[in-house]
């Protein structure tokens, strides 16, 4: 293997994890009918497909593709307290249950759960043992809404945080940065290194979507941690133009300045224009162009080393393009796939005046963050 590989971590598995208790959002009873297929907003079938559009663009076979082993409680426990991890570990034993708010899962969810997790693991810590460049962590159930205690959102371990805190431990790294552009906060990473600077969270977000009362742009950290939190919440309908000016006034000045050793991306792919969860009008070459600007910061400042955990995404038939457009810049590759959305979404992006009001606001925020 040459340090210009690209991993790809998936595990069939992982796509059988079932959350039975709820239809899209909404807990089964009454009129409400148990979920079936894509009847479930985190149902296995975005994922599945991102992994059979890579098989038959003829992605996957210039990939190094490998599963892994689970998390460790040793890894489980440097995040999650071993309280939580019992409860969720006899609940599974048994007929599944629930962990938290919109957090359920079915027998056997536990194992599932630190599969998921081990993806992330194995990444992260290959990527930062420096034995390839970079890599994609397809993972499932997500995770960057899990808080310590407390499952949340379909998240049920903090797979990104399991994963880095076992990167800093083995590879004595000091500074992570970790990037999440799910188009929901992403609450639960920031709340597990609010108070360090040598994890510097970002998230870009739909503003006030979910959850609806975190993610504002005040909240930049704590203690030895303030500084090293950003947050930057977008107008819904923002579209491709918000994310790249998102970027490039904020997140990437921001990155300069801390000179990461390691970049994960919590790529959630739900700010897509056809996500029946969000409302952000994001298209693939928006994925495609904001990876291509991750892994130029990250040949400057980390030697390329750049990882993406999967996290949302809920528009099963769009989601595979999105995905594949990261892969594929990860990569240096481009298949002959034509993403017969992209059209579609270019026609509906925001005018010029909403651009213009949110690249303000953007502006405003950064002369905040003192990254002018």
């Amino acid at each position: 293997m040459t340090a210009a590989s690209t991993l790809l971590l998936t595990d069939e598995r992982c796509f059988w994890h079932a959350g039975k208790s709820h239809a899209l959002i909404f807990p089964v009873g009454g009129w409400v009918q148990p979920p079936s297929g894509s009847d479930y907003a985190e149902s296995p079938d975005s994922k599945r497909r991102l992994k059979s559009l890579l098989d038959v663009s003829g992605l996957t076979a210039q990939l190094d593709v490998s599963s892994a082993a689970m998390a460790s409680d040793e890894d489980l426990r440097r995040v999650h307290p071993a309280s939580y991890l019992a409860r969720f570990a006899e609940l599974s034993a048994g007929e599944g249950g629930e962990v938290g708010f919109e957090a359920s899962f079915g027998p056997g969810g536990y194992d599932i759960a630190r599969l998921s997790a081990g993806l992330a693991v194995e990444a992260v810590s290959r990527v930062a043992a420096g034995t390839l460049r970079n890599a994609y962590a397809l993972t499932r159930p997500p995770g960057h809404h899990c808080l310590p205690d407390s499952g949340l959102g379909f998240c049920l371990l903090a797979n990104i945080a399991i994963a880095v805190e076992r990167a800093i431990a083995e590879h004595k790294l000091t500074r992570v940065a970790v990037i999440d552009w799910d188009v929901h906060h992403g609450n639960g990473t920031e709340a597990i290194f609010y108070e360090r600077a040598d994890v510097f969270t970002i998230s870009l977000h739909q503003d006030r979507c979910f959850p609806t009362d975190q993610g504002g742009a005040g909240d930049r950290g704590a203690g030895k941690g303030a500084g090293y939190n950003l947050n930057i919440p977008l107008m819904p309908g923002g579209g491709h133009q918000s994310y790249l000016d998102a970027m490039d006034l904020l997140v990437l000045p921001a990155l300069r300045r801390y000179r990461p050793e390691l970049i994960v991306i919590a790529c959630g792919l739900d700010a897509n224009g056809f996500d029946p969860l969000a409302r952000m009008m994001a298209h693939s070459e928006t994925y495609r162009a904001m990876t291509d600007r991750v892994m130029a910061l990250a040949d400057d400042t980390c030697a390329g080393r750049v990882v993406a955990v999967h996290e949302g995404g809920y528009a099963e038939a769009y989601v595979p393009f999105c995905g594949l457009a990261v892969i594929e810049t990860l990569a240096s590759k481009r298949t002959a796939v034509v993403d017969p959305g992209l059209d579609l979404l270019v026609a509906q992006q925001p005018g010029e005046d909403f651009i213009a009001l949110q690249r303000r606001l953007l502006v405003e925020q950064t002369a905040a963050a003192g990254l002018t």
